[in-house]
């Protein structure tokens, strides 16, 4: 068995296979990467983004592949915001919060179902119309506005009049235009005026023709089921297919031009963002105790470059069954981690296949400029699952589940 050498860069030295080495070890230049990968399918779709510190992957990752689905479907790119599903979901998620008595998720966390029942509700805007940047930042910060979102619902369970006021989700939507900014009720796309509601039917989407697909032993085959999951506060469906259909389904997407919304956990050390890969080796290395997007969030650049792991060999990977799936479901060791989209297949040197991800925390230094490569088994292993359109589905999964 090939050992997993890792290097764990600090201002000092390496710690490589127990063994001290000086910190003059340079980094492997891009032509001599470990992982080497050729795009063998790219879906067209919008570039990366940045959800810099917030905790809206999953607002991101729906959006782009909103926005892929409209390039797919009307050969218009667009740039859309990604805070107006925030504000409306931050909204019905404290109107669920207070009406379950508190028994729900109050958090910035989410997931693709979301964005359907906005654009249904509330329609699309572009980001040129509605950024969310209002408090003086160029970028997401969050920080102070879920805090504050959360001690809103928790004021308002307190109920200290006995009864709610007339006037209490009118607090909701003051809070939302403080930190995010007022929607505006019109606005001018390509010369053309649009409400929020007629720009999102201009975009050939119905929210209706998308779903989500994926596999465990807990729940019944072909049959929808409520993802436990705590992100999950709106209670979505998810449609339970076998581990092999899962991955049919992904293939057979990416083959036929749809992006794949990918619900998946990055807290393992074999999620290499800064080297660009994501696999799961053979050989067990031991689980971070926080999930990437806490690491990275906040973190300063002169830190993120001492805070790297890095393969020197390619590692053989596991083999992932639906049991071991399930179990590192069960364990909490896979959660609801990340959202990102997947665009494409790739293969490495040796010919094995893996999907190319897009993701949302910026280009920077990045070894692929925002982009990552995820093995098949790493798919296999820590979705969650997928989003996608009903017509990215193989038809004999789409008679099994009857959507």
């Amino acid at each position: 068995m090939k050992k997993i050498r890792l290097i764990f860069l600090t201002t000092s030295l390496f710690i490589a296979s127990g063994s001290l080495l000086l910190a003059q070890t340079e980094e492997k230049k891009s032509d001599e990467r470990v992982y080497q990968f050729t795009d063998l399918v790219v879906v067209p779709h919008t570039p990366v983004d940045n959800q810099a510190s917030s905790s809206t992957c999953w607002s991101f990752a729906s959006i782009g592949l909103i926005e892929a689905e409209i390039l797919r479907l009307t050969g218009k790119e667009y740039n859309l915001s990604e805070m107006f599903i925030v504000r409306h979901s931050w909204r019905e998620k404290i109107e669920k919060y207070v009406r379950m008595h508190g028994a729900t998720n109050l958090s910035p966390g989410g997931g693709f179902a979301e964005v359907p029942n906005v654009i249904k509700q509330y329609g699309l805007i572009p980001e040129a119309d509605y950024s969310g940047m209002v408090i003086g930042e160029d970028r997401h910060i969050h920080g102070e506005m879920d805090n504050v979102m959360k001690a809103y619902g928790d004021a308002i369970l307190k109920n200290g009049n006995r009864k709610l006021s007339p006037v209490w989700k009118d607090g909701i939507d003051a809070l939302l235009d403080t930190y995010l900014g007022k929607v505006p009720t019109e606005f001018t796309v390509d010369g053309k005026k649009y409400t929020s509601k007629s720009f999102a039917e201009s975009t050939k989407i119905n929210p209706d023709d998308y779903l989500q697909i994926g596999s465990f032993l807990h729940r019944e085959l072909y049959k929808p089921f409520i993802m436990e999951i705590p992100d999950n506060w709106n209670w979505s469906s998810t449609y339970n297919v076998t581990l092999d259909e899962m991955m049919e389904t992904l293939d057979y997407a990416i083959e036929n031009g749809y992006t794949v919304h990918w619900a998946a956990d990055v807290s393992d050390k074999g999620f290499a963002w800064r080297s660009g890969f994501a696999v799961v080796p053979e050989e067990n290395i031991e689980a971070m105790s926080a999930t990437d997007r806490d690491r990275w969030a906040g973190v300063s650049e002169a830190d993120r470059k001492k805070q790297l792991y890095k393969f020197e060999e390619i590692v053989p990977e596991k083999e992932i069954t639906p049991e071991l799936r399930q179990q590192a479901f069960d364990n909490y060791e896979t959660t609801d981690d990340h959202g990102m989209l997947i665009v494409g297949k790739a293969k490495d040197q040796n010919g094995t296949i893996y999907y190319k991800v897009k993701n949302s925390w910026g280009i920077g230094d990045h070894l692929y400029e925002g982009y990552f490569y995820a093995s098949k088994s790493y798919i296999a292993y820590r979705t969650l699952f997928f989003s996608l359109h009903k017509d990215a589905v193989p038809n004999k999964i789409m008679k099994k589940i009857n959507f």
